[in-house]
């Protein structure tokens, strides 16, 4: 029975990776499928990931029907054996409901892969959808860290090196960009909560001590 499945985890963690290889193996069975994308590092209709590994996608913009692009290629004679979504948790609700009429109506399976929270720890509405909707839910096993060692749960967005909580829901970013640009990086509960970063942990090892102040 085809499925859609949702493989989510934080950033990170190695879904794009796994998007990747899903369809090389799929591929060298023969199978052909379509994959989309929204807002990837490496620029429209691509889908990256962090081993530097690049393959073209479509890019699933704003308003566009994903179900009735694919009823189109079938239409047109083209050949759709499974989909892979990349950065699902950018879609809006009603393109998750259409990957799921994709799965039910056109026989497909879905593989959508994204993060379930932003850097607010607010559910996306994309991936709020896919956990109503989805047949399975994966945790990816690739555990991201903190900088502290411990087991990466939260998505921080950093700006200058110093995590911020307020701002637009999307921006797009890596966890390898510079310092002094929006970027984002993968904490601890506890250290989310505490605002620390690598970089503001770093300064504050690096603050010099109080000195006793010495009494009469």
């Amino acid at each position: 029975m085809p499925e859609l499945v949702f493989f989510s985890g934080t950033m990170d963690c190695g879904k794009s990776t796994l998007a990747l290889q899903i369809g090389h193996n799929r591929s060298a069975r023969g199978l052909q499928g379509v994959i989309f994308t929204r807002d990837d590092r490496a620029g429209e209709g691509k889908l990256s990931s962090r081993l530097g590994l690049v393959t073209d996608a479509v890019e699933a913009a704003p308003g566009m029907d994903l179900h009735a692009y694919l009823v189109d290629q079938l239409s047109k004679g083209g050949r759709v054996d499974y989909v892979i979504v990349d950065e699902a948790q950018f879609l809006a609700s009603e393109q998750i409901d259409q990957l799921a009429r994709v799965v039910d109506d056109l026989g497909l399976d879905v593989f959508a892969f994204g993060i379930t929270t932003d850097f607010r720890t607010k559910l996306f509405p994309g991936s709020q959808r896919l956990i109503e909707l989805a047949d399975r839910i994966e945790t990816l096993q690739v555990e991201a860290m903190c900088w502290c060692g411990a087991r990466a749960t939260h998505n921080a967005r950093t700006v200058g090196g110093e995590m911020v909580v307020e701002g637009e829901q999307v921006v797009v970013g890596d966890v390898n960009g510079p310092a002094a640009e929006v970027g984002y990086e993968v904490l601890c509960r506890r250290h989310h909560r505490r605002r620390m970063t690598s970089i503001s942990a770093h300064a504050g090892a690096l603050s010099p001590d109080v000195l006793p102040v010495a009494s009469d």
